[in-house]
């Protein structure tokens, strides 16, 4: 079985809470142009995406949009278990991915985003550490996944490369 890729996105910078609360908040000027280009950086970083599974919250879904025009994506779920869980919900979710999967893209929050690539890496190493202390805004966590999704667990997977905004 061919090694599967996983990608762990926090979403593009958004704006302050405000009035509108915490699900609806908007990318910032800044964050649309975080998500450009990391759907250009994913492109050539990881290729072709098989399924993104996308955060509830307004800042993930347009942070998916805006970076879709950039990186090809065969199909999307939104899902509130993104904005409202933690790693092991995350971590459930991607074990219900289909065995034909081979490269999925979460968008989500922080401190889920990093908290699951620790939660999955197999090595505590210099990466480790970096996840440890949390994701900038438009960062991705690109890990390698040795087997299938539903045999997915913690220490299952091995993190390559933290991929930080180059705007």
């Amino acid at each position: 079985m061919a090694a599967r890729t996983l990608v762990l996105l926090r979403h593009a910078k958004a704006e302050s809470e405000g009035d509108l609360g915490d699900a609806k908040r908007p990318l910032s000027t800044r964050g649309r142009r975080q998500a450009g280009a990391v759907g250009t950086q994913l492109a050539t970083e990881v290729g072709p995406i098989d399924l993104a599974i996308v955060s509830s919250a307004l800042r993930t879904t347009e942070t998916y949009r805006l970076l879709g025009e950039q990186l090809a994506v065969r199909s999307h779920e939104v899902r509130e278990e993104v904005y409202a869980g933690g790693p092991r919900d995350v971590l459930d979710l991607l074990r219900g991915t289909a065995p034909e999967v081979g490269s999925v893209l979460v968008i989500g929050h922080e401190p889920t985003m990093s908290g699951t690539a620790y939660l999955l890496h197999d090595e505590r190493d210099e990466l480790a550490k970096q996840v440890s202390m949390g994701i900038p805004t438009a960062s991705a966590c690109i890990l390698q996944v040795p087997h299938g999704w539903a045999d997915l667990d913690r220490a299952g997977a091995h993190l390559t490369r933290i991929l930080r905004p180059s705007e």
